[in-house]
């Protein structure tokens, strides 16, 4: 896999603020079919950084409904990426 192709796009909420700034983690929506090996290797050539552990989780869609109409969000994969100590992304400071 290209790494562009198994990093879709960064989370950003509250708590992968705080867990940023306290464990120096990063989340990651990631692609379904990637291993953790893969997600290491795309974030440590991606952003130029060195990676200690890498854990991963399927989420499952939520139902919606509006009206009588009832549908499903897709699933998806996430991944909680720990930097080795000292290691920055600038992409992620600004947030």
């Amino acid at each position: 896999m290209i790494q562009y192709d198994v990093i879709k796009r960064p989370l950003m909420s509250e708590k992968t603020t705080k867990q940023k700034e306290s464990f120096n983690q990063l989340s990651f929506e990631v692609d379904r079919g990637a291993n953790r090996v893969e997600i290491k290797r795309a974030v440590e050539q991606i952003f130029n950084v060195r990676v200690a552990t890498v854990r991963t989780m399927q989420v499952r869609g939520k139902t919606k409904q509006r009206g009588r109409i009832i549908g499903k969000r897709r699933d998806w994969k996430k991944a909680i990426v720990k930097l080795m100590p000292g290691e920055r992304i600038e992409f992620f400071e600004g947030a």
